[in-house]
């Protein structure tokens, strides 16, 4: 006949109580550790007796599995946050390395520090110098000739607009002289229109009739022959002179 099955409930007689949990006190802690063994597991066991009596067991220590276990169950966020700082702290640590490598090569490009540097790592060194200077000579090139090209088209745009500006003052000053040449012939006095008759085609002007006698001047006569003496100027006067005076109306016509 089998074992009969086992009624679970508190077992009332104290002895009997305390023979069954050490055996399976000492049961549970042996299948803790085959587990451990067999399946690599963290395996935290802890035990209180009645009598307040502890029993543990922990594959890697007890304290370190509470600590994992409180960090994966309790506080999460905690947990998260120290994964986050730990990841910045690495990141820091990289930024920190590259930093300090890029500050011994700049100053190597400057020529210092050059003493712990192997000839090998001198001629690479100089490669790069060599490669920087070309390179910034070509940029100084192209910076010159677009400089160049900008100031061609400025040039260019700057003559234009001298063109259209002297096109526009010649205009103007045409204009100018236009308008002041007729309103100068319009002050002018037109002799055709004062002195020739409608009816008549001869050019020369006709003397306006005077009233008064003594409001009209004698004008100058051109006389040829010999002298005589003008009767108006008086009997000393010479006719000569008269010539002279008539001449000299003549030409003022």
């Amino acid at each position: 006949m089998g074992r009969g099955r086992v009624e679970l409930k508190r077992i009332e007689n104290k002895i009997n109580r305390q023979v069954t949990f050490s055996k399976r006190r000492n049961g549970l802690l042996k299948k803790a550790y085959e587990l451990s063994v067999l399946c690599d597991a963290e395996v935290g066991l802890i035990i209180f007796s009645s009598r307040d009596k502890l029993y543990e067991f922990g594959s890697v220590g007890v304290m370190k599995t509470l600590e994992r276990y409180q960090r994966c169950c309790f506080n999460p966020q905690d947990n998260n946050n120290e994964r986050e700082t730990q990841s910045w702290y690495q990141e820091v640590s990289k930024l920190k390395a590259k930093f300090e490598s890029l500050q011994r090569t700049q100053r190597h490009l400057l020529g210092e520090d050059l003493g712990p540097l192997s000839v090998k790592e001198l001629h690479n060194l100089e490669k790069q110098l060599e490669g920087a200077l070309t390179q910034a000579r070509q940029r100084k090139t192209q910076i010159l000739v677009e400089q160049m090209e900008e100031l061609r088209r400025k040039e260019r745009e700057l003559g234009d607009i001298n063109k259209h500006l002297r096109i526009k003052v010649s205009h103007e000053m045409t204009t100018f002289e236009t308008d002041q040449g007729q309103g100068y012939r319009a002050q002018l006095p037109c002799p055709w229109n004062s002195g020739v008759s409608p009816g008549n085609n001869n050019t020369f002007p006709m003397h306006q009739s005077h009233s008064n006698p003594m409001d009209c001047q004698q004008e100058p006569i051109l006389q040829i022959g010999y002298n005589q003496f003008m009767h108006e100027e008086g009997p000393s006067v010479q006719r000569s002179m008269v010539g002279e005076s008539s001449m000299q109306g003549w030409v003022n016509l």
